[in-house]
């Protein structure tokens, strides 16, 4: 058989078994994975490509390894849900870098965490001096999660005592020049009234409308084909 085709099926096979081990191992975001996590998927990255184009290794052997490397990360996850302390031996733990608006400069060192990097990861959530900052936690994925202190969060509706009426989510009723009819029936309007509502806003038909779409205070939001900015 022709090396080419030999490659072929073997990165076939790899393919869908890191598609298979993909799927099992979970949805985690880059942003939320731990060091653990990206170790664990370089390795199986590694793995495959191995297997697809190195033919001195028996791809049984290289799936072997890739079931190792996919299924051992998911029983370790496993006992950590029951165990606390065995997911942080895994994962590993937080640490508080600011409590009380002081840097801890032990945290840091423990963390091997430059100042640096410590503004940098500020910056990141929009805070530019230390004093503005209540507590900062380096979590175990390497991301900063910082409470700024009362005297400079935000006000909001909340802290002011104002209740704000619920809105619903805003739903599509045309698109592409259809209207969405089982939209339109789940909120009880009419096609009528929708037509009206898009001829107000220039349209003469569904047909001249890109994307229309209504709030939960009964406001469209109409787009049309012909932009007149264009």
């Amino acid at each position: 058989m022709p090396e080419y085709v030999l490659i072929l099926i073997r990165s076939i096979v790899a393919f869908l078994v890191l598609l298979f081990l993909a799927r099992i191992m979970g949805k985690k975001q880059l942003s939320q994975l731990t060091f653990f996590d990206y170790v664990v998927g370089i390795t199986i990255g590694s793995i495959a490509s191995t297997m697809s184009v190195d033919q001195n290794i028996k791809i049984s052997n290289g799936l072997v390894s890739l079931a190792i490397w996919g299924i051992l990360p998911i029983i370790l996850s496993l006992i950590g849900l029951k165990s606390r302390s065995f997911l942080q031996l895994t994962d590993g733990k937080p640490s508080i870098i600011i409590k009380d608006g002081e840097v801890l400069e032990d945290t840091m060192k423990k963390n091997q965490m430059a100042i640096d990097e410590l503004m940098m990861l500020l910056r990141e959530k929009d805070v530019f001096k230390l004093d503005d900052v209540q507590m900062a936690v380096f979590e175990a994925n390497g991301q900063l999660s910082v409470m700024k202190k009362a005297d400079i969060e935000p006000i909001t509706p909340n802290f002011l005592g104002i209740k704000l009426k619920h809105e619903n989510a805003p739903t599509l009723l045309i698109m592409d020049g259809h209207i969405l009819h089982e939209n339109l029936a789940r909120l009880g309007y009419s096609k009528k009234w929708l037509i009206h509502e898009i001829t107000q806003q220039g349209a003469s038909t569904e047909k001249d409308v890109f994307i229309a779409q209504v709030d939960g205070n009964k406001k469209v939001y109409v787009d049309l084909y012909e932009d007149k900015s264009e």
